[in-house]
This record gives C-alpha cells, structure tokens and sequence, in this order.
C-alpha cells in the first residue's frame, strides 16, 4: 500500500480541512442541517417576483422553499410541502399564480398568506382550523433587494450574522449602504453548474494567490492581485484600479458614471465581501455583482450570479457585455480551478488536507467557523 509521506512542519504554512470534508455525503448532510438550514441564506431577488402571486421555489439544506409575493405587496416564505398528504405544492422553479397556491394532488388550496382556504370536502370538516393546517412559515428578511431566508426555529440575529459580516469586511455599514443595491436593476444572470464542493468555491472567493495564474484580465484591472493578497485580507479595504484603467471592464476601458452615493474614498476601488455560507458581494463604482450558491451534493454546488446597474443603464439598452466579460471570465477561470480541484479531495495525497500560505492564512478562520458549527 502506497503511503504520503509526511512534509516537514513549516511555520509559515497552515493546515486545510482533510479531503474527505469535500467528498463524504455524510459531512455534507450535517452540513445542509447545521449550516445551510439553520443561518440565513440569500434565496431569491426581491424584483423577480415582481406582482402578487408569483413565486420561485429554491433548495435550501433538504427543504424546498417556496417564496412568493403575497396580494399586499409582501414577501412570504413557506416549506413547499402540503399539509395534507406532503405532495410538493410547486413543482416548478418559478411561476405564477393568480389568487391561490393549489397542490396539484389533492387540490388542497392556500392563500398567498399560507392559509388553507379550500380543499375537496372542507366544509363537511368543521373542526379543521384552517390556519394551523396552512403552510409551514420560513422567516423572511429583505437586505440588498434580495429575501433572505432562514429555516430555524429560532434564527440567528440578522444584524449580527449577515449586516455583521459586511461591517467586519469593510469597517462600518455605511460602506455597502452606499451603493443603494435594492435600487438597481438587474442587468445580466449567469447560472453556473459547478461539478465542486461548496468549500473549494468559497475558499477560491477568497484568496488571491490563484490570482496571478489564471486571471490575466482582473489582474490587468486590479494589478495588486497579481501579488497575491486578496482584498478579503484587509479589513476596508478595496484593491485600487490600475493606472491606465478606466473602468471594471474586459478590457479596461471606460465603464458608467459612478453610482449616486458611492463615496470618492471608494471611487476606482474594488471590495469583495464573503457573507457566511453562500454569499459573495462584490462592489466596483459603476455596479454590484452578488453570487448566490445552492450546494446540491457534495461535488455539485449551482451558483447564481447577478450583474446589477443604476436603472437608467439597464434602461437605456446600452452594450453591458465589456462590464459583464470581466467577471464572467473571472467565475469561469474559478470554477475550472474548483472542477479540477474536487476529484483530489479524494486522493490519499489529501487525506491529510493541503496546506495554506501566508497570504490565504485567512481562510484557516473559514475552516474554524465550519468545523465549529459541525461539531
């Protein structure tokens, strides 16, 4: 039997996770029931559903949650299961009704509140009370024009949890508040179906010392990355343009006007924010690019990504394609990288993990968080 020999210890370097923390589906159910159904997590874009009685079911953890906007204007959250049999109220990801949610199995049939309004025979049933028997509430809190959804019975503070890891990144609050993300307009979506652990795609978001090998364009954008220390490894900090660049472009080129309340401090600067355990925020002066991540399997996470702009850009039908192709080709230099990385994890040679420089120290902090919460 071939054995990995044991490196010598060396100050400057620390331990990763072992291997087998990215492959082994028992890891990745505890997981799904102590970390993606117990924090918040950011499920959908407010403006997606748009008028009362749209909908969009999402994966969280094992739950299927569906999210729709009620006859009052308002977001609701609700497990997606019937109270009546357990059939899957909404089989589609995204849709519309027009008075009531109808379980197309029994016709068991809810309000866009979540009461149980009708259902074959009900009136012969005096004593069901039809609020109890209405769909099971998830909590719900709207930030960046986004719902944020959180399954526990008794969610974690908001304000600590998710504004909190905003404040930890960049100083204060005020410093994402700037950018008004819940008044932009959606300008592109990408979905991406990564064949990697959650983890691998998380740690790669924040560290740059990857940066310098397979990101020619963002380092030509960003020239510090090309040294290694991503903008996650300062607290406020926000990597400067280049000298000659005049926008976050492919290409460098010019991009738009600078957002309305984005301060002069943070002007020709990008800020890159990691919100615990599926969110990545990014913010350069003209737009925000917010990724969303769905761990499906533990080799299997689908990611989000949206491009958002002032609303008269998106409007106005201008070419979005040189400010899009920069961070596009970004996600898919990283998700090659976490792609090639997943099958490693199961290799002898990693039973043990790898190892992190002094640059990606910070990610050690990640793992702590994760193994915490596990244990």
């Amino acid at each position: 039997m071939t054995t990995t020999p044991e490196a010598p210890a060396a100050a400057s370097l620390m331990t990763t996770l072992p291997g087998h923390f990215y492959t082994d589906p028992d890891i990745f159910r505890q997981e799904q029931e102590r970390v993606f159904e117990s924090l918040w997590f950011c499920a959908v874009r407010a403006a997606d559903l748009g008028k009362p009685g749209a909908f969009r079911t999402v994966q969280i953890g094992r739950e299927s949650v569906l999210i729709t906007r009620s006859r009052s204007g308002e977001l609701r959250a609700f497990l997606n299961i019937c109270r009546h049999r357990g059939a899957r109220l909404c089989t589609q990801e995204s849709g519309e009704v027009r008075r009531a949610l109808q379980c197309p199995y029994h016709a068991w049939t809810y309000d866009l509140d979540g009461k149980l309004i009708a259902a074959p025979n009900l009136v012969k049933m005096p004593d069901v009370d039809r609020t109890a028997y209405g769909l099971v509430k998830v909590a719900l809190r709207e930030w960046l024009g986004y719902a944020w959804v959180c399954l526990a019975d008794e969610p974690p503070s908001f304000e600590e949890t998710v504004i909190g890891a905003a404040v930890e990144r960049l100083g204060d609050a005020a410093s994402i508040e700037r950018y008004r993300t819940e008044g932009l307009a959606l300008g592109k979506r990408v979905t991406y179906d990564v064949r990697a652990n959650w983890k691998l795609i998380v740690e790669n978001f924040m560290e740059c010392y990857h940066c310098a090998t397979i990101h020619p364009e963002l380092t030509d954008v960003l020239p510090e990355f090309a040294d290694g220390f991503a903008a996650q490894y300062y607290v406020g900090h926000g990597a400067s343009f280049g000298e000659e660049v005049s926008g976050f472009t492919v290409d460098g080129s010019a991009g738009f006007d600078r957002l309305p309340e984005v301060a002069e401090d943070q002007d020709r600067r990008y800020y890159a924010i990691t919100i615990k355990p599926t969110v990545f925020i990014n913010l350069v002066p003209d737009h925000v690019i917010l990724h969303r991540m769905f761990p499906l399997a533990e080799d299997r996470t689908v990611v989000e990504c949206d491009w958002l702009y002032a609303p008269e850009i998106v409007a106005s039908g201008v070419d979005l394609t040189k400010s899009v192709e920069l961070f596009h080709r970004v996600n898919e230099q990283d998700f090659e990288a976490c792609e090639r990385t997943q099958p490693a994890m199961a290799s002898r040679a990693y039973r043990g993990g790898g190892v992190l420089v002094p640059t990606e120290h910070h990610i050690g902090l990640f793992h702590e968080w994760l193994t915490g919460r596990l244990t």
